[in-house]
């Protein structure tokens, strides 16, 4: 804790965390906690895995990463999504279609559908609370499939952007 030039306490954000450790009912993180309803986010609290120090569990790092990309939080509707099928149903014309599904089959191989799936959530959520993200950077904007998911909004299929540049 640290005070300015006038005398004012300035909480930093290692004594907001002790105040919030020590005394839930401190005024000052009463203002956090009063009249939050947990209720919709019960589901995703349930989910969320438990990170353990990789090293006290005998495994190496990879084995450890691979595990943890694993788990996604997210709800349940969007594990049990058929992601291929939506992204399919979103495609207008035959050339959309075609470069779906070269690009759904290339996500499968690399085993990465609860990925699109978690975006899917990932966009709905950042569009139904109005945050504004980029128009796209990197090879990402390869992949039309993630066009039509909306995490980017460059059209790879009008620019002509050869799938290979994302998924090497």
């Amino acid at each position: 804790m640290i005070k300015d030039n006038l005398g004012q306490i300035i909480l930093e954000e290692d004594d907001l965390i002790d105040r919030l450790m020590t005394d839930p009912n401190n005024p000052i993180t009463q203002g956090f906690t009063k009249n939050v309803d947990l209720e919709p986010i019960k589901e995703l609290i349930d989910q969320l895995p438990n990170f353990t120090d990789y090293k006290l569990l005998n495994i190496d790092i990879e084995t450890f990463d691979k595990t943890n990309q694993t788990q996604w939080i997210m709800p349940k509707e969007y594990y049990e999504l058929d992601i291929a099928q939506w992204v399919l149903d979103h495609c207008k014309t035959q050339a959309e279609m075609q470069r779906c599904g070269e690009e759904l089959l290339l996500f499968q191989e690399r085993d990465l559908f609860n990925l699109l799936r978690y975006l899917k959530y990932l966009v709905d959520i950042m569009e139904k609370d109005n945050i504004i993200w980029g128009v796209g950077r990197g090879s990402s904007v390869s992949s039309y499939v993630l066009y039509l998911l909306k995490v980017h909004k460059v059209d790879s299929l009008y620019y002509e952007l050869p799938i290979d540049e994302f998924l090497r």
